[in-house]
């Protein structure tokens, strides 16, 4: 079993513990930058945690 595949079992076994994890890590960035490009980080969290685990706990805006 390779990284890659490692870490997407991870995450989908594990999937509200990354979304958290993305969560604040873009908090981290926006205090970083003054919250300059806010919209823009906010707008990769979102996408990143619909791509993480197969429970996902961030549901698709429509």
């Amino acid at each position: 079993m390779s990284f890659m595949d490692k870490a997407k079992d991870f995450a989908d076994d594990h999937d509200k513990q990354v979304d958290q994890g993305l969560e604040k890590a873009g908090d981290q960035v926006d205090q970083r930058t003054g919250n300059k490009y806010s919209g823009q980080v906010d707008k990769g969290v979102d996408e990143a945690q619909k791509r993480t685990g197969a429970g996902d706990t961030q549901q698709p805006q429509q």
